[in-house]
């Protein structure tokens, strides 16, 4: 019998207010998040989360990796790819977080979620803005491989707990929640068939 690949989200950022968040989120949607995974920079190797991977009770697992400003592919990059090429993992998307870096190529993005919770088509700046002269590029410390890898369904958001104070724990960290929210339908995850169709939310 086949195994059953575990769904995954990529979350590029890993500090502890981000972690905070992607926690509670997770276990909003039913999921599970790898806490071990955060940190500046990312304190496990891809194959250490991997294991934490399949020992999460559900779906989706959602993970946090962090470079830290480390120039070049750092450990978060490097554990985001040995993740995306496992054979037991599926990657149904990533959260491209901004942190204005700009010695970054950046991840192209076709959607993001900003500081008001709307879903739009240009990338964003760390504080949540919508910019075009960003280019559809979201620059921040551990994007650049997405794009490389072809991950699917990446999206882009500001500062994960932040965005001048909207995204914050208190407030039910609503732009990350519907960052997730758009990958589980974009992916089929939340049990709809949606595909390619439409941008959703």
């Amino acid at each position: 019998m086949e195994r059953q690949r575990r769904k995954v989200i990529l979350v590029t950022d890993g500090d502890h207010i981000a972690q905070k968040v992607v926690e509670a989120v997770a276990r909003e949607f039913g999921g599970r998040c790898i806490s071990l995974s955060a940190g500046n920079p990312t304190p496990l190797d891809g194959s250490q989360i991997v294991e934490l991977i399949q020992m999460a009770p559900h779906d989706p697992v959602i993970v946090m990796f962090d470079d830290n400003g480390d120039f070049g592919r750092g450990r978060g990059e490097r554990a985001i790819e040995y993740v995306v090429k496992h054979p037991d993992i599926e990657v149904i998307g990533a959260i491209a977080v901004a942190s204005n870096t700009r010695w970054v190529r950046g991840a192209r993005v076709r959607y993001s979620i900003d500081n008001h919770g709307r879903l739009v088509e240009e990338a964003v700046d760390k504080d949540g803005y919508a910019d075009v002269e960003l280019e559809n590029r979201i620059y921040g410390d551990t994007v650049d491989i997405l794009n490389t890898l072809q991950v699917p369904n990446v999206i882009g958001i500001g500062d994960i707990g932040k965005m001048e104070g909207r995204d914050s724990l208190r407030h039910g960290s609503p732009i990350t929640k519907k960052a997730v929210q758009w990958i589980l339908e974009r992916s089929g995850a939340d049990g709809g068939d949606h595909g390619e169709k439409a941008p959703h939310l």
